[in-house]
């Protein structure tokens, strides 16, 4: 997977992985909360081979920045029109996971000049339904919890677990970046901004912000649904109802596959992505 490249807007570090062809189209990997580009590494090399690949961390995730400040979607979409500028890219194909569907749909209705076309993998903002675990942290009085439960100490240990379990040959990508992302949660900066990301779109009923009844907004934008069956985060019934309610788009659902399709099964992946953004003209 390409290395990281930095960059400063607006005053803030900016980390992002960028690699492929330098000319056609564009493909913008958006990961999901608590997560960074690295989500992107078994799909990222495959896709560069055939399209230029931007894969940047969020604020407030992996190495950008981290300030005090506004994590709502609309924020998000906002610095990643600003950041297609600073990179002097005018058009892309936008790929979201998770939070990162959230963003890249926010993205597409903000900015449809800079959106050629939409790819969702296990969306979030399509429903009120997600894990419960999500609904416990966006609770009040969790930013008090969270360094208990989270600690460098356990952080450490778990990865000298991991580790040993690795060079035994155990191994499980759903349960790494599950693990990743509880990692990042030992330091401070990383928990205040994952606190303000979730209490954006989360509350202790369930996901707050729902695109479905704004999906006619999109009428007319190229859209891929990607999820695993066996998602417990958010459940595949969101990606049928979604498929629905988009009139010409498509719906790939995997066998066996949770939250991560993109690291559980990455052939998969790149095989839908690549013949959807090759056999399906940009929007014009």
């Amino acid at each position: 997977m390409s290395q990281l490249q930095h960059l400063a807007l607006h005053g803030d570090a900016v980390a992002y992985r960028m690699s492929g062809r330098g000319e056609g189209e564009t493909l913008l990997l958006v990961h999901g909360m608590a997560g960074s580009s690295a989500t992107w590494r078994a799909v990222l090399p495959q896709l560069a081979q055939r399209y230029r690949v931007l894969a940047p961390d969020l604020p407030g995730h992996g190495d950008s920045a981290k300030p005090r400040g506004d994590y709502s979607l609309g924020a998000f979409a906002a610095w990643l029109r600003d950041l297609l500028h600073e990179l002097g890219i005018e058009r892309v194909t936008v790929i979201g996971q998770s939070l990162g569907g959230g963003v890249a749909m926010q993205f597409s209705y903000q900015h449809p000049e800079l959106c050629d076309r939409l790819v969702l993998i296990g969306s979030g903002g399509l429903g009120p339904d997600v894990n419960w675990t999500l609904r416990l942290l966006a609770a009040p009085g969790s930013e008090f919890l969270l360094p208990l439960v989270a600690p460098a100490a356990v952080r450490d240990a778990g990865n000298k677990v991991r580790g040993w379990l690795a060079a035994v040959g155990i191994q499980s990508v759903r349960g790494d970046e599950m693990w990743n992302a509880y990692a990042s949660l030992s330091d401070s900066d990383t928990r205040q901004a994952f606190l303000r990301t979730l209490r954006a779109v989360v509350d202790h009923r369930g996901q707050a912000v729902s695109a479905l009844s704004r999906l006619y907004l999109n009428e007319g934008l190229p859209t891929q649904l990607i999820w695993g069956d066996s998602d417990g985060i958010i459940p595949v019934a969101h990606g049928y109802a979604a498929h629905e309610a988009i009139p010409g788009s498509r719906l790939a659902v995997l066998d066996g596959v949770g939250h991560y399709p993109h690291l559980e099964d990455p052939a998969a992946v790149v095989d839908i992505i690549d013949d959807f953004v090759s056999t399906t003209p940009a929007r014009t």
